[in-house]
């Protein structure tokens, strides 16, 4: 079976393709965006080479280049996503690609219409308005105001909810991966669930709570997992490591290994006060000055929830690399990264 890979020569893409290879998969068509980094097809077939592996350079915003990436495909694994901008901006490359997608998909007859693996976000979850402490699963009601949030959490929750739409209406074979904070090498250093980077100085606003980090490879993993179990069809599942770090020893560990920075830690009262009356300002002043903090995004952010991966792990899933070794390759990257420069 041909399989589909959107985004794959994003950071998690990349993984994604080399995980599907690894585990036996050798019909892969991968659409990248033109121009954008792509994986090392040559590399890839030297090492697999029983392995189809086919480039398409194409966008989802293009109907031509959807259908063209669609032919004879079984599967897709749909990673496709801004992950920033304006909101108008991830709008468009989440959530009208995302339908794009989909319209290519059930315009095929219903016996050759593709499964489709949407990985999403567990910033979909409706955490500003939980108990401080609650564990998340997969039960757990979803944001039911994103626009409240950030523009990736508003883009990752309509694109979710345009995919059940689509699931329940024309019956679309599917499942609905929800992946934590995904880090490693050449990825995202500090989250913002740790805090906020000023000019000369880090605001810490997470504190003593958990951080639902995956480690790129694990998350690949978990990826090909789902895609391939029987069991998976029409469920969702949150993608999150175990042994987890608090924001507070995270950072600790950023500052020894990787660089160091000038950082203030705020305490939840205090945060939950800014945010007040950091809006208040915004309104008050006619949006003069944006507001950095609400209290709904900062109860979304640092409230403290944790996050459960145990119907994950049902599926015979486990993260292939510790948590204090995906931290220890991460900063050891940046540490040469940096050295590299200097010379």
């Amino acid at each position: 079976m041909k399989l589909l890979v959107t985004g794959a020569g994003g950071f998690l893409g990349r993984r994604l393709v080399e995980s599907l290879l690894v585990h036996g998969e050798r019909d892969l068509r991968l659409l990248v965006r033109p121009g954008s980094r792509r994986p090392d097809v040559e590399e890839l077939t030297l090492r697999y080479p029983l392995a189809q592996i086919e480039i398409c350079e194409g966008t989802l915003g293009d109907a031509a280049d959807v259908k063209r990436a669609l032919a004879d495909v079984g599967y897709v694994y749909h990673l496709a996503a801004a992950k920033g901008g304006a909101v108008s901006e991830i709008f468009l490359h989440t959530v009208v690609g995302t339908k794009k997608l989909l319209d290519a998909c059930i315009q095929r007859p219903v016996s050759e219409r593709p499964a489709v693996l949407l990985v999403s976000s567990i910033s979909v979850y409706a955490s500003a308005t939980l108990p401080r402490g609650t564990v998340i699963d997969e039960r757990t009601p979803v944001e039911p105001r994103p626009e409240l949030r950030d523009a990736y959490a508003y883009g990752k929750a309509r694109q979710e909810a345009l995919f059940h739409e689509y699931r329940e209406r024309h019956g679309l074979g599917g499942v609905t991966a929800r992946p934590g904070l995904i880090y490693g090498p050449g990825g995202t250093l500090v989250p913002t669930r740790v805090g906020l980077t000023l000019p000369g100085l880090f605001l810490h606003l997470g504190g003593d709570n958990q951080l639902p980090l995956t480690y790129v490879d694990n998350c690949a993993d978990a990826l090909v997992r789902i895609g391939r179990s029987t069991q998976s069809k029409d469920q969702i599942y949150n993608v999150i490591d175990d042994d987890l770090p608090t924001c507070r020893e995270y950072l600790r560990l950023y500052k020894r290994e990787a660089r160091r920075v000038r950082s203030v830690g705020v305490p939840w009262p205090l945060t939950l006060a800014l945010s007040h009356l950091s809006e208040q300002y915004n309104r008050s002043s006619r949006g003069q000055l944006p507001a950095i903090l609400t209290p709904y995004r900062s109860r979304a952010l640092w409230a403290g929830n944790r996050f459960d991966n145990g119907k994950l792990k049902a599926l015979g899933w486990r993260p292939r690399i510790s948590t204090d070794e995906g931290l220890r390759r991460t900063f050891a990257a940046l540490d040469d990264e940096t050295q590299d420069r200097a010379s």
